[in-house]
């Protein structure tokens, strides 16, 4: 089995966020690799690794950082394939990183998903597989009616809530 999406963290403490995004590929059947390198603590590891991943069968990285977040930036200058970020809330709330990965430089483009919303990067990196896939574009179908079928539920069940004044 060879991975088709990698999930790049600058370190292990990041592993409790991107946890959702691991469980999600797992849920759709995606064969995916997850690493720790750092922008600036393993800068050779790192383009070792972008500079490989179109010929390793990647199709798309989610690549995690907090505070100057420069890993999804440097990443994708470095490889064609997408790069999706995620910023990582470790100090300033996270808008530190959020504005690190979001504000490329025109010619390097990062998908920039909202501060630890690593679900988010997940399906948009399904998204982005199931362009030239039917089975997988089937799964990804069934998941949004799914989402769909969980507010309808939870409608059903606001709708026995009982209050005086509520109307509905």
């Amino acid at each position: 089995m060879k991975p088709r999406v990698s999930i790049i963290m600058g370190s292990t403490s990041d592993l409790p966020v991107m946890e959702k995004a691991a469980a999600l590929l797992n849920d759709f059947e995606i064969p995916f690799e997850m690493h720790a390198l750092s922008a600036h603590r393993t800068p050779a590891e790192v383009e070792k690794f972008a500079k490989n991943a179109n010929a390793n069968g990647i199709g798309v990285i989610i690549a995690a950082a907090g505070m100057a977040a420069h890993l999804p930036g440097v990443i994708a200058s470095m490889t064609t394939i997408p790069v999706i970020g995620v910023p990582i809330n470790s100090s300033l709330d996270g808008m530190d990183a959020l504005l690190a990965i979001v504000q490329m430089p025109p010619g390097i483009p990062v998908a920039t998903v909202g501060i630890n919303a690593s679900l988010n990067a997940a399906i948009l990196a399904v998204q982005i597989l199931a362009g030239n896939d039917a089975v997988l574009q089937a799964k990804l179908v069934k998941y949004k009616e799914d989402l769909k079928t969980k507010i309808v539920e939870a409608n059903l069940q606001l709708s026995k809530v009982n209050y005086r004044f509520k109307t509905n």
